[in-house]
């Protein structure tokens, strides 16, 4: 089967690229590397040529509301038209667990993703997991002030990227879904604790503060709104395994 990833050279896009090569299907990377501009929707049209599925884990590096809506709508809205125009039968997106009662920025515009996957004319599977292990990574880069890092208080329970794009494969090859069960880890844990532990595991003291986001989004990341009630499949690496695994 031939199956497109848009944001097939990032990390959870290329492991879902490997996920399909190795169960011998032939996946198409729709990356500005590939010669496919997701924001104009360039060189899209002739990738999409035969493809069956779309597996949609494009992603931007803001937490602007605004930026991140402009963003997702924008590039899903190029793949769910030229993909309805090719005769894609299914559009799997991956989302975040929690963003419907979240309102940061960065989740403000993957909600406005879903509903424009939602109303879309090509039949759809939505999964929405937790963060990944890497999440501890992208705090260190992003939560420096001086010599300390400050990372929001927040709840989750991460999992494997790998297991997530082993899921995602599993989608693809099947039938839309809608919205399907929820994914997350094995274990809840403290991202600012995840934080620290990832620095000593580098060798690092820098110290780790924790401050609440302010409104109902820092409310909501801090008493567990980002965790699945009722996970549909629960991840087996714990965040511990993969700090060994490093």
């Amino acid at each position: 089967m031939k199956i497109a990833v848009a944001g097939g050279t990032g990390m959870v896009g290329a492991m879902v690229v490997d996920q399909l090569k190795a169960r011998g299907h032939e996946p198409v990377v729709l990356a500005r590397a590939a010669g496919v501009d997701l924001v104009t929707g360039g060189g899209l049209e002739d990738k999409l040529d035969g493809v069956e599925a779309v597996v949609d884990v494009t992603s931007t590096a803001t937490i602007s509301a605004k930026v991140a809506t402009e963003f997702f709508t924008t590039t899903t809205g190029h793949l769910l038209q030229a993909g309805y125009a090719a005769g894609v039968r299914h559009h799997v997106l991956l989302s975040i667990v929690g963003i419907d009662v979240t309102p940061f920025g960065y989740y403000v515009g993957k909600l406005a993703q879903e509903e424009l996957v939602k109303d879309g004319k090509v039949p759809f599977t939505i999964i929405r997991a937790t963060q990944f292990h890497e999440f501890a990574e992208q705090m260190i880069e992003r939560s420096r002030v001086g010599p300390v890092l400050v990372v929001p208080r927040m709840r989750s329970a991460p999992i494997a990227a790998a297991e997530v794009a082993a899921l995602l494969a599993d989608v693809a090859l099947g039938v839309p879904r809608g919205m399907a069960p929820e994914v997350g880890g094995p274990r809840t844990e403290s991202v600012p604790d995840m934080t620290r532990r990832l620095l000593r595991k580098q060798g690092s003291r820098r110290p780790v503060l924790t401050a609440r986001l302010v409104g109902k989004a820092g409310r909501a990341m801090a008493t567990g709104a980002l965790i699945p009630a009722n996970p549909g499949t629960v991840g087996i690496q714990t965040y511990d395994e993969w700090l060994e695994q490093r």
